[in-house]
């Protein structure tokens, strides 16, 4: 049998890690959003016995284990003991460690087309459990609507009011970023957390430059510290007239939101110039 799914990348509006646990992962309040820059994800079943293959559109993803997409598969013939082969094929669109989940959202993609195609009917809370042991953002990516996220990824709570009408122009510099090198550099004594109350107060009341007021992400001066090409980014972003601009997640992909489509296009076509990676986009509600 073969499904298709769709796998948003996600924007953080928020990013907060209020301390470490004794295990060194940390402890995660985000609030994130999924946009409408997705990957398609092909899965299909076989009769080869245990096998996983995943083929892509891009040149740099891994194909073999260190994949997330082959994580989640060999996760859910776990979970469903079952023996099939798993082909897997992504068409890739979400640029690569970019901060924007891409991997985690092709992982989150396979565990809802396996639940599906094997008929498991396994609630999103279970299935964001399996994702969490391959990576913390794939159980939102799992949900794949706007969320409050805590703890360590695994407590995903979607809210119930509708986010007014956005335009997100959503730029990548031509650098990659490490995660995990990212967040060893974290020093908690010194990080300065946002008001996350505050922020979904006015994200349930719709409102909007409140929202832009009280947006924050806690490792945007530990990425930008290494990487200027983030600063500039944001300053020209602010330059024309964004209003909000922000890191998401690691980095380095940086965002600028416009209530207005006419001041995004600006945006764009101002950064377009320099970072071929841009794009507009709109959140998925």
């Amino acid at each position: 049998m073969e499904i298709l799914e769709r796998a948003y990348a996600k924007l953080n509006l928020s990013l907060d890690t209020p301390y470490l646990h004794q295990d060194g992962q940390q402890e995660w309040d985000m609030f994130m959003v999924p946009i409408d820059l997705a990957d398609s994800v092909t899965i299909r079943t076989t009769d080869e016995h245990q096998a996983i293959h995943v083929d892509s559109t891009s040149g740099v993803l891994p194909l073999n284990e260190k994949n997330l997409a082959y994580q989640a598969a060999n996760l859910m013939r776990q979970r469903a003991n079952r023996q099939d082969g798993v082909d897997i094929y992504i068409d890739k669109k979400i640029p690569v460690a970019a901060g924007l989940g891409g991997g985690s959202a092709d992982a989150a993609a396979v565990i809802r087309g396996l639940n599906r195609i094997w008929h498991l009917e396994l609630s999103e809370t279970e299935l964001a459990r399996i994702g969490l042991q391959i990576d913390a953002d794939v159980p939102f990516c799992v949900y794949s609507r706007p969320a409050r996220v805590t703890g360590r990824g695994e407590i995903v709570t979607p809210i119930q009011t509708k986010l007014p009408p956005l335009w997100l122009v959503v730029s990548k510099p031509a650098i990659s970023v490490s995660t995990p090198k990212i967040l060893r550099q974290i020093d908690y004594d010194k990080l300065e957390h946002g008001d996350m109350p505050a922020l979904m107060d006015a994200l349930e009341q719709g409102d909007l430059a409140e929202v832009c007021i009280q947006m924050f992400n806690v490792l945007e001066p530990v990425t930008a510290g290494r990487y200027p090409e983030i600063i500039k980014l944001r300053e020209k972003m602010q330059k024309f007239g964004a209003d909000a601009v922000q890191m998401s997640g690691s980095g380095p992909t940086v965002f600028a939101l416009s209530n207005k489509e006419s001041r995004a296009k600006r945006i764009y076509n101002a950064v377009r110039g320099f970072v071929q990676e841009t794009y507009i986009v709109h959140i998925i509600q």
